[in-house]
């Protein structure tokens, strides 16, 4: 399996506009992030999770020319706001894509794209197939998924384990029964805001402490704000088997 960080920065992404800090102004690629999002290849079938504002961009900068899914974690506008851009694959593909979502979410993509859900759609619109998923597995084009259930403060996103890999982004609290679905993961991908508290993100030491709980092999923060601090010098602060994700970066698990 191949899982690639198309972004790996926070809702205003780095740089952040008007912001002159060290970290915007840095000019190590590292330190410049899009919004989250991840592509998934795994038994020959390509998935993306989550389709931000910067979804065009990923998508012609990573050279994808295939997706057989999109899932989504939750309906904030860094996670859906590029939708709209999967028409490229309606008309490569000659498909519709399917999209895999709770409930809340799509019916925040069908207030924000409306156009796409109508029955009489003006031309050229994104063809959809939607899904809706729960709490529990799910199969698309034989690939089981289980889905983790964690809070965002009080909202509900959906975390996404495929095999040995597990991808967890915004989220300040996972129970323990969640964590049990983790565990056994050899990659996490989990979401660190800042090293400072915040309201619905872990911090980077409460995130050390999930990734403790879980002992992967390895793991990867994703979902930076420019107030993490310099990638370089933040990586060196890091536990040997944990990184901070960056823009670009592809694993094989």
């Amino acid at each position: 399996m191949q899982a690639r960080f198309l972004g790996t920065g926070t809702s205003q992404g780095i740089p952040m506009i008007a912001c002159t800090c060290e970290v915007c102004r840095s000019t190590d690629p590292c330190d410049q992030r899009l919004r989250v999002s991840m592509h998934i290849e795994t038994e020959g079938k390509s998935f993306i999770i989550d389709t931000g504002p910067d979804f065009r961009q990923q998508i012609l900068r990573a050279g994808i020319q295939r997706v057989d899914a999109v899932l989504y974690t939750h309906e904030h506008k860094d996670h859906t706001a590029g939708m709209d851009d999967i028409r490229g694959f309606n008309y490569a593909q000659k498909s519709s894509i399917p999209l895999y979502a709770q409930a809340p979410v799509i019916e925040q993509l069908k207030r924000e794209f409306a156009y796409a859900f109508a029955e009489d759609k003006y031309p050229g619109v994104p063809e959809i197939e939607v899904h809706e998923i729960e709490n529990q597995p799910f199969t698309i084009a034989g690939v089981t998924i289980t889905p983790i259930l964690v809070k965002h403060y009080y909202l509900d996103v959906l975390g996404f384990r495929f095999g040995d890999f597990t991808y967890i982004t915004d989220a300040n609290f996972i129970s323990d029964e969640e964590l049990e679905k983790v565990k056994g993961s050899k990659v996490l991908v989990i979401n660190a805001l800042r090293k400072t508290t915040h309201i619905s993100h872990f911090t980077l030491d409460e995130a050390l402490e999930v990734i403790d709980k879980i002992k992967p092999e390895k793991a990867y923060i994703t979902h930076i704000s420019h107030m993490m601090g310099l990638h370089a010098a933040v990586e060196k602060e890091l536990p040997a088997h944990v990184h901070l994700a960056y823009d670009g970066l592809t694993l094989a698990v």
